[in-house]
């Protein structure tokens, strides 16, 4: 039976690893019998600076997150959002990721399944030069103001509507919601030694940062103390 209810997803990040980046941005849209019946979008403070490319990827910047709420903030909200829906994304796995580790971060449980329209695209378009998002919306005509949530969750539902046009009784199992798998370990904060020897090398080479030292993980902490003393030394 094909799927019609679920909550399509996407998220903008500052990097592609779920276990050292951040989520900046959050959009996602509940659908009903196919028609869309709410939307959640918001801007996230990941507690850094975004990297320039980030910064030219999805139009978002600084400043408009400085206000923003902590991942810790909505986290609560999405998940109540999602519920007990299926997950919809194009490359779904990605999106899953970031928030299956900030839910194991607040010892929240995100355990869901998923459709993944990328997956769709590689089965029953084969000859498409690209299987991307944008590059699937040209292809359908799809209205599409890339790398912003909302939009690419918006985006995406409507993909997932023509591709629908692919079911039939021999591909049920592509279209089959399938459980989503990403292992999470929970982050542990800066220790005192950590942060000690940090505005101890901070202070004494003169280095401007970029980052809030509080909100730093222990392997944060580490990765950046390492680049600073093989920079400067002790």
């Amino acid at each position: 039976m094909l799927c019609d209810s679920y909550v399509s997803l996407d998220l903008e990040t500052t990097g592609l690893d779920a276990k050292k980046d951040k989520i900046i941005e959050i959009g996602a849209l509940k659908v009903r019998a196919g028609k869309c019946v709410a939307r959640m979008e918001t801007l996230v403070n990941p507690g850094r600076k975004l990297d320039e490319r980030i910064i030219e990827l999805t139009g978002i910047h600084d400043e408009e997150l400085v206000e923003a709420p902590a991942i810790e903030e909505v986290l609560p909200g999405l998940l109540e959002f999602i519920g007990d829906d299926i997950l919809l994304g194009h490359g779904i796995l990605f999106d899953y990721a970031f928030v299956k580790k900030a839910a194991v971060n607040q010892r929240l449980s995100f355990e869901k399944k998923g459709i993944d329209t990328l997956k769709l695209a590689r089965t029953f378009l084969p000859e498409l030069e690209s299987k991307s998002l944008g590059f699937l919306c040209k292809h359908f005509g799809i209205a599409h103001n890339a790398h912003r949530a909302l939009a690419d969750a918006e985006a995406t539902s409507v993909l997932y509507g023509k591709l629908t046009a692919f079911f039939d009784e021999g591909h049920e199992k592509e279209f089959t919601p399938y459980q989503l798998r990403y292992q999470a370990k929970r982050d542990t904060p800066i220790t005192i030694p950590q942060k000690e020897q940090l505005y101890k090398l901070i202070d004494r080479h003169k280095i401007a940062i970029d980052y809030n030292l509080d909100k730093l993980t222990r392997s944060e902490a580490s990765r950046i103390i390492a680049q600073l003393l093989a920079e400067y030394g002790r």
